[in-house]
This record gives structure tokens, C-alpha cells and sequence, in this order.
């Protein structure tokens, strides 16, 4: 399961060190907006150093910068040979930026000599409004898409919004993104991760965040510090009675293998309620 993906700034090894230390189940390290533009070349050497010192027991991705323009290809140039676990591509706008992205991974893989197809993509879907207009088209885009996420922070300057949050929470406008971004990953059959909570110094809004993302269907959070791991994996992990549910639903639909619909503790289960329990014991 992966639960918490925790972004770390690709010019900084101490912050690495740092991270990797922490209960994170995935580093995301950044060449894109945590680097200045005058970093950026410095930021892919540190960044591929992190790649080959590894991180005990963590999935390792790179967040690149967005395909236009020449710095991605330069992180890709950069980072490929050091086999990270995926890639994180933000401001995808639709179903061609995952098949350019593909297609360049093909071309890295093969000069690297890893193994075709390795490399995963977590698309970042919403930080612009044109890319919400093409949310419905990610089904069987590339077998690489490991997930779908989304972000406020570039949506709300594209569409010129004076803020995107009041009283802790979203405003409706980015509340759409978030759900919409959920479906397409629903519709697509790759993972929903939630965006970041950007109040460093709130833990209740973090833990809002994070134990509706969990209840809605989210099944991982990015966060920005490490102190907002263990509340993310917490909340982001079943309790015990909904383990102890998902283990019932499993054994009753393997004692009645040809059954649509069962009872269980004097409800109603179908084969949505097993595909919930196999997401709750992480075998969905």
C-alpha cells in the first residue's frame, strides 16, 4: 500500500536524508517547483545521487517539470539511468502528454537497459482548467499509469481565483477538481492520490483532509513535510473493525464462490462490497 508520498526538494541531500528517515511509503523528489531555474542542472545530479543511494523499503519518483518546454527531457536525460520507481508528471493536460511520456520512457529504458515498461507515471490531472476537459480519457492510455492526482495551487492561478480555500476547507471550484480527478482514476482503473495539505501548522485540517480522501475512495496522500507522514499513513490505513469486515466479506464470497449477493451480519454484501475489501487488505 502507499499510503503517504512525500515530496523532497531535489537540490537539498540533507532534506533527503531527512525523508528517508521518516515512515513515508514513497519520496517524491522535485525538480519542478521546490528548484529555482538556476538550480535545475545542479538539482538532476543531487537527484540522481538519491536515486542510486536509495531509500530502505520506499518507492523512489521524480517529479519532472512539465513536458513543454526543454526541461524535461533534461530531467528525464538525467535521472533514467538510475531506474526510479516512476515518474511524476505534472500539469498533464490529457491522454497525449501520458503517451508522450511513454513514449520517451520507451527510448531511456532501452538506452539504460532496464526493463521495458518499469518505470510507473502518477499524473498530476487538474492544475489547469483546459486538462479538467480531458479527465474521461485515461482509460488504457499507457499500461505505465500507476496513478492519477490533483492539485489546487496551479488551478487557482489559471483560473485567476483569489483563494482556494475558506474556513480550512476547498472552495467548490477546486472540490470539483478533486472529485473529478477520483472518478477518472476510478474510470481508468489506476489509483486515486490526494493532493497536498499545504498548512504546515494545522493538524486538524490535515487530518480533515486526509480522513476524507481515505473515505471517499483516495487511496494515498502526497504531503510536503515529514511531520505529515504519520498522520497521512493513519488515516489512509483501516481501523480494525473495517479489517475485520473486509476479512468476513472475503470469506463468504470464497464459501459461495457463484453467488451475487450474500448476507452478512444481517446485511446485504454484493461484488461491490468484495471489491471494497479487497481494497481495504490493499489487493485491489
Amino acid at each position: 500500500m502507499t499510503r503517504s508520498l512525500l515530496f523532497v526538494p531535489g537540490d537539498s541531500g540533507r532534506k533527503f536524508d531527512h525523508a528517508a528517515a521518516s515512515a513515508a511509503d514513497a519520496l517524491i523528489l522535485d525538480l519542478e517547483d521546490s528548484v529555482a531555474p538556476d538550480q535545475k542542472a545542479a538539482a538532476r545530479k543531487e537527484v540522481r545521487s538519491m536515486l542510486e543511494r536509495g531509500a530502505a523499503g520506499k518507492q523512489l519518483w521524480v517529479r519532472i517539470n512539465a513536458l513543454e518546454g526543454d526541461d524535461a527531457l533534461a530531467d528525464l536525460a538525467a535521472v533514467m539511468p538510475a531506474a526510479p520507481y516512476g515518474i511524476v508528471l505534472p500539469k498533464c493536460a490529457g491522454r497525449a502528454g501520458l503517451l508522450q511520456l511513454s513514449h520517451y520512457l520507451d527510448a531511456f529504458e532501452a538506452a539504460a537497459g532496464t526493463a521495458p515498461g518499469a518505470t510507473r507515471i502518477l499524473a498530476i490531472v487538474t492544475e489547469t482548467a483546459q486538462s479538467l476537459f480531458g479527465l474521461h480519457d485515461y482509460r488504457d492510455a499507457t499500461p505505465r499509469l500507476w496513478g492519477l492526482s490533483w492539485g489546487a495551487e496551479d488551478l487557482a492561478a489559471d483560473v485567476g481565483a483569489l483563494r482556494n480555500r475558506d474556513a480550512g476547507r476547498y472552495t467548490e471550484p477546486f472540490r470539483l477538481a478533486r472529485s473529478l480527478c477520483l472518478m477518472s482514476a476510478a474510470a481508468a482503473g489506476v489509483r486515486a492520490i490526494d493532493t497536498v495539505c499545504v498548512d504546515l501548522d494545522a493538524p486538524e485540517v490535515l487530518a480533515a483532509e486526509a480522513g476524507e480522501a481515505f473515505r471517499d475512495g483516495f487511496v494515498g496522500k502526497m504531503a510536503i513535510h515529514p511531520r505529515h507522514v504519520d498522520a497521512v499513513n493513519a488515516a489512509l490505513s483501516p481501523d480494525d473493525g473495517q479489517l475485520q469486515w473486509a476479512h468476513a466479506v472475503i470469506a463468504a464470497f470464497a464459501a459461495n464462490p457463484g453467488a451475487g449477493t450474500l448476507r452478512l451480519d444481517g446485511k446485504m454484501i454484493d461484488r461491490p462490497h468484495l471489491r471494497l475489501a479487497r481494497r481495504l487488505l490493499g489487493e485491489d
